[in-house]
């Protein structure tokens, strides 16, 4: 087998690595990368379309899965392999990665004309994304899906977002009795943190040949002890009824798949407990259709405590008072309430989308607050804000920061550094090689280092188009 790093290497995003088998082309993931990892890898495909006969997807985040469509635009024939999950997921956010990307190319050819220069096209369209998901093949957590007669894979919860997968390539070289040569490669996918809303704790895997896993938080670990989603809700009902008593409005940043339903779940505890009809909008349109998508997929993906609120009937993720916002109107008509609600919007980081108007239209309020439920990127206006900037610029917008600003700890969807060096030390025995990714060049270099001197691995973090035969 030959394995070839194309993406996640010394990167956090644009996951993508080539396993070559007995004539066999795979991908393991294709994503898009995004932020600085484009200015350094580009957007285009290190390799040939047509070759690749098969696709592996861990989970459907568009650093995993953005750069499908452009698969199927440049020549991609065969099939690709999740989760149903993934998949449903996947017909959402692809074709809003088009949409961005058909829109993209438009605003810059407005430019380009009256500069007089040739248009430019999108990376890929609406239609390239809708032609990749008639490749897709569900599969089932566990089962095993032979690809060829020397090669077969199997999908584990990675305990990541709904329907997140690690996964094991289970190889033999032809004429091989597989009783007594068979080999495996896992690939960890993005692995999960403890005690998520919703989804399931990551499942351990425990025999492997050889490992690739990710180091997103491979130099860190998360603040504090990992809440309940009890002891979550009550923080979150505090707040929201501090700023009812002064007649404000709960801003909620989040991204629109997982983190979105993850709130939701949390509000919808606090409804079953209180009965506070304090409205609830949901402001993105991605975001509804994603939190249709996760009523839609619930056997084998829901957590236990989350299945015994189906069991009773109860929908975990659906409130009464929830209005869903999807015209800009309506959107807009949200500056205009004077009454205190919650508001849940996207982007998670505050960097674009609708959330960035509604933080301009209360964000000097002393009545309101601002509650951050993920990760604020160095730069990014998320960052500023919990940072204690007293004004901050949106939308060419000075505007000063009179509201509270608060965090809810304990909600993150990777797991950090003790939680990686427990999942790789499920393994039994140790894999021969652990390939270390999916992370920032100096993480995974350090996690490397770390898992050969504290746990006498064979670690390496591979670098771009970097090869090795197992």
């Amino acid at each position: 087998m030959k394995v070839t790093f194309f993406g996640g290497a010394g990167t956090v995003t644009g996951s993508c690595t080539l396993v070559e088998h007995n004539g066999l082309r795979l991908l393991v993931d294709c994503g898009l990368p995004q932020g600085s990892d484009e200015k350094r890898l580009g957007k285009c495909l290190p390799f040939k379309a047509s070759g690749i006969d098969v696709v592996l997807l861990s989970h459907a985040h568009i650093d995993h899965s953005g750069r499908l469509p452009l698969l199927e635009k440049n020549g991609f024939k065969g099939r690709i392999y999740s989760t149903k999950a993934t998949m449903d997921l996947c017909s959402i956010m692809l074709e809003d990665s088009a949409r961005i990307q058909e829109d993209d190319a438009k605003w810059k050819n407005r430019k380009f004309l009256r500069a007089g220069k040739k248009p430019v096209q999108p990376l890929y369209s609406v239609e390239d994304a809708h032609n990749v998901l008639k490749r897709f093949v569900p599969v089932e957590y566990g089962q095993i899906t032979e690809l060829s007669d020397t090669i077969g894979v199997r999908f584990t919860d990675a305990g990541h977002m709904l329907g997140s997968s690690s996964i094991g390539i289970y190889f033999t070289e032809k004429g091989h009795d597989p009783a007594k040569d068979l080999r495996c490669m896992v690939f960890s996918g993005d692995i999960g943190n403890l005690n998520q809303p919703i989804i399931k704790d990551p499942e351990y895997i425990h025999h492997a040949t050889f490992v690739a896993m990710e180091s997103t938080y491979g130099d860190r670990n998360h603040d504090g002890s990992l809440p309940s989603t009890t002891e979550l809700s009550h923080t979150l009902q505090r707040i929201m009824e501090e700023t009812s008593e002064m007649g404000g409005k709960v801003i909620i940043p989040a991204f629109s798949v997982g983190r979105s339903q993850e709130i939701l779940y949390l509000l919808s505890d606090i409804y079953r407990r209180t009965k506070n009809p304090m409205p609830i909008y949901l402001d993105s349109p991605l975001s509804v259709k994603a939190t249709s998508v996760f009523t839609r997929n619930v056997d084998g993906y829901y957590d236990e405590e989350a299945m015994a609120l189906v069991r009773q009937g109860k929908n975990p993720i659906v409130i009464p008072t929830l209005h869903a916002i999807t015209s800009v109107e309506e959107s807009k008509s949200l500056n205009d309430l004077k009454i205190p609600c919650v508001i849940i919007s996207s982007s998670g980081m505050c960097e674009a989308g609708r959330i960035q108007h509604h933080l301009k239209h209360n964000l000097y309020d002393s009545r309101n607050t601002v509650v951050f439920t993920g990760y604020q990127a160095e730069g990014t206006l998320g960052r500023k804000i919990l940072s204690g900037a007293k004004q901050v610029t949106i939308l060419g917008e000075r505007i000063a920061v009179r509201a509270r600003i608060e965090k809810l700890s304990g909600i993150s969807g990777h797991a950090d550094k003790n939680g990686l060096l427990k999942w790789i030390s499920e393994f039994s025995p140790a894999p021969k090689k652990v390939f270390v990714m999916h992370g920032e060049s100096k993480v995974s270099a350090g996690f490397a280092q770390l898992l050969s001197t504290q746990m006498g691995l064979d670690a390496t973090a591979p670098h771009f188009k970097e090869s090795f035969e197992l």
